[in-house]
């Protein structure tokens, strides 16, 4: 492993690629950071730690704390994702998309072409989705959105920065998936996890602090526990089996290897079924 670092440093297209990945999950993190103009930052958070545990707080981790804020990147990379998922499924019911996808390269950046159209009119849909949502949102007597501020022109203004917000994120995977390391959009969602595990430490720590006595033998099973956890997932992701392949006729060097029971098996299945298409 400590070798594998080493080449990192050491092969130059290797080091910049790497370089260039990190820069780009550097300005997706700074654009999680950007709040959307119109909301009441204060009540909003008020309002989003009220909602923590629910599935608000869930969406709310893949996009690396960014709806939180409701940041330029409030929506992330999600709508992408379902964009993918429906041309996926469109794909099976739907013959033309059947054939483009068979039709090699060509067929797939027309697909990838869909997939971006689609991806910006569900960050439409969505972006109008939270401005309506806002508007109705009070954290206490506060409301998240002022009284002077709604209307038509905060959820024109909102629909426009998440669904920029959006396209920038899908451009910034594009980017790492060519010219940088692994696949760009798992990176941007990694990144995001990522970003909230040290909040996420503090915050077992802490409740677990509040315990009474025996919290630190609990919390010592919870670690062992993740961390059996990590290495059965990295063990099972890693594994392979190796399957020995049996052939009727091989050829190694001059000679000719020949198999008479697979050989008779083949014959049986073509004359037996030579009829059937």
């Amino acid at each position: 492993m400590i070798e594998s670092f080493r080449n990192i440093f050491a092969i130059p297209d290797l080091r910049k690629r790497v370089l260039f990945t990190f820069a780009l999950l550097g300005v997706y993190r700074i654009g999680c950071h950007i709040p959307s103009p119109g909301v009441d930052p204060n009540a909003l958070l008020e309002f989003m730690q009220s909602q923590a545990n629910g599935f608000l707080g869930f969406v709310n981790t893949f996009t690396g704390g960014s709806l939180q804020k409701i940041a330029v990147f409030a929506l992330g990379i999600m709508p992408y994702i379902t964009a993918s998922i429906i041309l996926q499924l469109l794909t099976v019911v739907w013959p033309y998309l059947e054939k483009l996808s068979k039709e090699g390269e060509m067929g797939r950046r027309k697909i990838t072409q869909w997939t971006r159209y689609g991806t910006i009119v569900l960050s439409v849909v969505q972006g109008f989705g939270i401005a309506r949502y806002l508007e109705s949102v009070k954290a206490g007597n506060e409301s998240v959105v002022p009284d002077d501020v709604k209307g038509w022109g905060f959820r024109l203004l909102t629909v426009i920065t998440l669904t920029a917000g959006t396209a920038f994120i899908m451009w910034l995977g594009e980017q790492i998936t060519e010219r940088g390391i692994g696949n760009g959009i798992s990176l941007i969602i990694f990144a995001g996890i990522v970003a909230r595990i040290p909040q996420a430490v503090l915050q077992t720590w802490t409740t677990f602090q509040d315990k009474a006595e025996g919290s630190d033998i609990q919390l010592l099973i919870l670690a062992a526990v993740m961390v059996v956890t990590i290495a059965v997932i990295v063990f099972v992701e890693r594994a392979y089996r190796k399957i020995p392949v049996h052939y009727a006729k091989r050829v190694v060097g001059r000679q000719t290897f020949v198999n008479p029971v697979l050989l008779l098996t083949n014959w049986y299945f073509r004359t037996r079924f030579s009829g059937f298409q």
